[in-house]
């Protein structure tokens, strides 16, 4: 019995995050393209998705810190949380990490 109740617990505790965002979509990989109207992400999968930007969309730096526009450059890594408007998306945060260093042959 007591099983069944951690499985049960487990298995809410799981399901929350799923709802805490709503019909938000996740954008996660590297910046390909950057325009003042949108970014193009290319996903793990090798898709590029496009992900139009507002006025209204925020940036934040690897450290949490405000950021803008300016500072997202082609390949850095992207976690862009987005809301689904007909056939695009519109961002609503654009969280950013500099892209990880080339490595060097031999090392």
């Amino acid at each position: 019995m007591k099983f069944r109740w951690t499985i049960v617990l487990l298995s809410l505790v799981m399901a929350i995050p799923a709802f805490a965002h709503g019909d938000k979509k996740h954008v996660v990989g590297t910046v390909e393209k950057v325009s003042a109207e949108s970014i193009t992400v290319k996903t793990a999968d090798g898709k590029s998705v496009e992900v139009k930007l507002a006025a209204a969309t925020v940036y934040v730096n690897n450290a949490g810190k405000p950021a803008k526009l300016a500072d997202v450059a082609v390949g850095q890594r992207v976690v862009i949380h987005a809301t689904p408007k007909a056939t695009e998306l519109i961002a609503d945060e654009v969280k950013f990490a500099a892209a990880a260093p080339a490595s060097t042959p031999g090392h």
